[in-house]
């Protein structure tokens, strides 16, 4: 007895080295860790672990793709099923990346061609994908390819889905959302339809495709399992046929009211039995009550691309009990936010995004903090908010924190329309608000100048707890508010920075206080002509990429009256197991520390 170990602490003595766990046990045990943090300590624990990760990982991310070598890792996770790749910074959205900046698919799709027998699912982000990349991945995949992500991606056609479509017959999702895409015929929907029996979810939405309503009631007929259709515009009375067909059809979004007032044109539109997600285009007043019939049904509804007025929210948001989604534009306003708040209790993700400033619509001034404190109250289960708003005050960030404690996406952008701001800066806000979010992974905060202290950085470095995004706009008023946020920042791995007033060599004097960092992007900062005190963050297998400021824009106004967005300097430095990548356009500056 004098001399044992006790029981507990032999099992977890071999379970930490491994060395009493057989291989097979330790295949089926890793085969159910899905979390890639929870995978990447396991394969840190030693070589044995490390092997076996590799061999049962069945899905890799990749969140820079110049952040790793694509056969380096191919030839690590031989048996992987699903790969994503994430391309150019998030900005490439907003305008703020031009199109050759980079972000190629030709090199991964090359990888891809030969040692992947088990790949299913490709998944593509803000990536230029040419025909020819497509070609080569169908020769190679297509055969065994399930699922197919393009998403915001540009530089191919419908030639090359028609070949995806004759050739992938398990596809199982084709997914094109808000891609450019060069349409040389609608012939790819009528291959696809023709051709594939099995396809789940179909998504073109926010393209410009045009496609034949006959094609789509074809696909419909020869899939029955057709669950979600996204599509780009198409006046909806022509699709009564799909419906009619697409039995199994739950999730719709896209078509169009072409002729707004005309309801009888729309009457004998019906939807599907079981459509509980919905988002429709160009819906007015008139139109609204298409949706009344099966509205106390919905899960989802997206009303961004609408013609609807505050009250018109009031009225339809009544009659939808049973929201877990809802996604609107801030013509909303407070009084439909404090519908939602009485009415949506099950609510788990709120979007309300920036509408046109169109006089018309605006008649509440947007979003305060009046409507979201309402939905903070009302709606306990949110996880996820994403708001542009006109005001906002401590007082209603501290209600979001105290009522909404299982949010782990967090985004506000507070416009600047309104001259006067009631409550800045929101230094105590956001403290209560991340002390008490403690499940956040993401968060967003954009503001105007002065909308937050060197204080209130503080705090949020300091609670910032498990958050791995951040992006913050207009916030700080030093340098050393920036280093006192960095010090906090522990486990952030993804950092974007706009407008601010730090200075480069604090920029880099904060990248070396956060362990965890892999990812950050500036624009908007105290950039010196050549970028060189950005060396100061220098470290192994960093890469540090400076574009300066564009001459030719120096005088050049936007539409806005603003200047130009490529006057201002950018940074970009990442993490990278390839070293430096050798497509850089001319006018990216690679830094180098001198050998």
């Amino acid at each position: 007895m004098g001399g044992e170990v006790p029981e507990p602490r032999r099992l977890t003595r071999a379970l930490s080295s491994g060395s009493g766990v057989p291989d097979e046990a330790l295949h089926l045990v890793l085969g159910h860790v899905d979390a890639p943090r929870d995978r990447e300590a396991a394969s840190l624990v030693c070589r044995r672990w490390h092997r076996i990760d590799a061999l049962t990982r069945k899905h890799v991310t990749v969140g820079f793709c110049y952040a790793a070598d694509p056969a380096r890792l191919l030839a690590r996770f031989p048996t992987l099923e699903s790969l994503a790749l994430k391309g150019k910074p998030r900005a490439a959205m907003y305008g703020l990346i031009p199109e050759d900046w980079g972000a190629y698919a030709a090199p991964w799709v090359a990888a891809l061609a030969a040692p992947l027998d088990c790949l299913k699912a490709l998944k593509l982000r803000r990536m230029t994908v040419t025909d020819d990349d497509i070609a080569a991945l169908v020769r190679a995949r297509g055969h065994m390819l399930q699922e197919l992500r393009l998403d915001k991606c540009s530089g191919f056609s419908t030639d090359a889905l028609r070949l995806v479509a004759r050739s992938c017959r398990s596809l199982r999702t084709l997914f094109l959302e808000e891609c450019a895409i060069n349409d040389k015929g609608g012939e790819w929907l009528y291959e696809l339809a023709a051709n594939n029996s099995v396809l789940v979810t179909l998504n073109f939405y926010m393209t410009e495709l045009k496609v034949a309503p006959a094609d789509l009631e074809l696909l419909a007929k020869n899939c029955k399992s057709l669950l979600s259709l996204k599509m780009s515009e198409c006046d909806l009375s022509d699709l009564v046929g799909f419906f009619k067909a697409a039995n199994a059809l739950e999730d719709f979004a896209g078509g169009a009211f072409y002729e707004v007032g005309e309801l009888t044109k729309y009457e004998k539109v019906k939807f599907p039995p079981r459509v509980c997600f919905l988002g429709l285009t160009y819906m007015g007043t008139n139109e609204m009550p298409v949706m009344f019939p099966f509205s106390a049904s919905l899960k989802k509804l997206d009303l961004q691309y609408t013609f609807l007025t505050t009250e018109d929210h009031c009225q339809l948001i009544s009659k939808c009990p049973n929201l877990f989604v809802l996604e609107v534009r801030n013509v909303i306003g407070d009084r439909g936010l404090q519908v939602v708040g009485d009415t949506c209790k099950k609510l788990r993700r709120l979007r309300i995004e920036r509408g046109d400033d169109d006089p018309g619509l605006e008649e509440e001034q947007g979003v305060s903090q009046l409507g979201l404190t309402a939905v903070a109250v009302g709606c306990r289960d949110l996880e996820y908010i994403a708001a542009y708003v006109s005001d906002i005050t401590n007082g209603a960030l501290e209600s979001i924190g105290t009522f909404c404690q299982n949010l782990y996406d967090f985004r506000l952008v507070l416009l600047d329309g309104q001259k006067q701001v009631t409550d800045l800066p929101l230094d105590n806000g956001v403290r209560a608000l991340l002390r008490n979010c403690t499940k956040l992974r993401r968060f967003s905060f954009y503001l105007r100048p002065g909308g937050l202290s060197d204080t209130g950085l503080e705090y949020i470095g300091q609670y910032s707890g498990n958050i791995q995004y951040m992006l913050l706009g207009n916030v700080g008023e030093s340098d050393l508010g920036l280093i006192r946020f960095a010090i906090g920042c522990t486990n952030l791995r993804k950092l974007e920075l706009r407008s601010c007033c730090f200075s480069e060599r604090a920029l880099s004097l904060a990248v070396l206080q956060m362990p965890s960092l892999r990812y950050i992007w500036v624009q908007g900062y105290k950039a010196s002509p050549t970028g060189l005190e950005l060396l100061h963050m220098a470290r192994p297998f960093w890469n540090i990429e400076f574009t300066p400021p564009s001459p030719e824009s120096m005088l050049r106004m936007a539409v806005d009256g603003e200047p130009c967005v490529d006057t201002q300097a950018q940074v970009l430095a990442y993490r990278s197991l390839a070293g430096q990548r050798s497509d850089c356009p001319d006018w990216v500056t690679p830094l180098h520390p001198a050998a």
